[in-house]
């Protein structure tokens, strides 16, 4: 069985946006995902009733799908390896859309040598959602740091008119732009992974 799990905003839009893209990318990849689960508590909260009962129903061998590793975790080094030892435990995979090495994982293993290779890219890719967690973490709080910063620069400089955009949206913005900078992705394919339109992601740049 294949889950897929969607921490989104109470925006039924966001969403079906979420939806659309992984139901896209599991046309590409052949598979099908058997049940969706939507959630709408933050990536920083340990207690998350949805995914715990999504974790609560897998079977040892099935996937959860999700967009972004950082839809499924933002949590403390300390939580994230509680929640990390829950899922080993359940036998349960992970397949994130912005990690290509989790891909392995959604294909079946015909012979001993295909369940040593999928094996073995479980093992790297527990290793590589240990690092990824750790810069989510750092990379949310990183955020709402500049953001602070930002507001209080521009009240020093009599330029703040308040609050324009929202946490979440404003968490979008910057996501696009690390996959603009980093990634090397265009502003349109940016903002679509991230979750955000193109026009908003601008009038975010034009007001910072």
């Amino acid at each position: 069985m294949i889950y897929g799990y969607l921490r989104a905003s109470t925006s039924e839009q966001d969403v079906n946006r979420a939806r659309t893209y992984l139901e896209r990318f599991a046309d590409e990849q052949k598979v099908t995902v058997d049940e969706y689960f939507v959630e709408n508590a933050s990536g920083r909260d340990f207690e998350r009733p949805i995914l715990n009962q999504m974790i609560d129903i897998a079977k040892s061998g099935d996937t959860i799908l999700v967009e972004q590793l950082d839809r499924l975790t933002r949590l403390s080094t300390d939580d994230w390896e509680k929640l990390k030892n829950k899922l080993v435990k359940s036998g349960v995979s992970i397949v994130a859309v912005d990690i290509p090495t989790s891909y392995q994982l959604l294909k079946k293993s015909d012979s001993v040598s295909d369940e040593l290779t999928s094996i073995t890219f479980k093992k790297i890719n527990e290793l590589l959602f240990d690092v990824l967690a750790v810069i989510a973490s750092k990379d949310y709080e990183d955020r709402r740091r500049r953001q602070a910063e930002g507001i209080e620069k521009a009240q020093k400089e009599g330029k703040y008119k308040g609050k324009q955009q929202t946490q979440e949206t404003v968490d979008k913005c910057l996501k696009a732009n690390e996959y603009i900078t980093i990634n090397g992705l265009s502003q349109l394919k940016a903002c679509q992974l991230a979750g955000v339109s193109i026009s908003t992601w601008r009038r975010f740049h034009k007001r910072n």
